[in-house]
């Protein structure tokens, strides 16, 4: 920037001395650099609202996947054939299937896969849990005569996202 003096006024009055203004090279290199920098800021927003909304979703099915998961292990649901279903009316979106595989010491693994369209695109997530099938244990008798059946269920999930 330099300073431009005037010599001359219309009315008489004298001008001011120390007026400041932009050359025309200084005014084209500075659209040259927002010409620059500007997409690349908007493309760093695209990205930041894309990552965005790929949490909410996540964060969604993550929440509705376990709520599922924790039904279908305390009512015993999953043992029945249904496998597969959607969350209901208010999340139209997301779809769940279920599988079951038998593991050592009485043990079975519950793996719930939740999944969304994000985008155009088909998005999975999976969360699995331990069951204990207290169905294969027998009946024990104690000294008092009483007979019970022992045996417990877990749900520790763990779960990873699919692209």
């Amino acid at each position: 920037m330099r300073p431009v003096h005037h010599t001359h006024t219309r009315r008489g009055r004298l001008p001011a001395t120390n007026r400041w203004a932009f050359t025309l090279a200084e005014v084209l290199a500075t659209l040259m650099l927002v010409g620059i920098v500007l997409p690349v800021v908007m493309r760093g927003i695209s990205v930041a609202l894309a990552a965005a909304s790929h949490a909410r979703y996540l964060a969604q099915a993550t929440s509705l996947g376990e709520a599922k998961l924790t039904e279908l292990v305390t009512t015993g649901d999953w043992l029945l054939a249904q496998t597969s279903g959607d969350f209901g009316l208010e999340w139209p979106q997301y779809r769940w299937s279920c599988q079951n595989f038998t593991r050592d010491f009485s043990m079975d693994e519950l793996v719930l896969r939740v999944t969304w369209t994000e985008r155009g695109q088909e998005r999975t997530l999976d969360l699995a849990t331990l069951t204990f099938d207290t169905g294969s244990l027998a009946s024990t008798t104690d000294e008092t005569g009483t007979s019970g059946a022992t045996g417990s269920s877990g749900t520790g999930g763990s779960g990873g996202a699919r692209p």
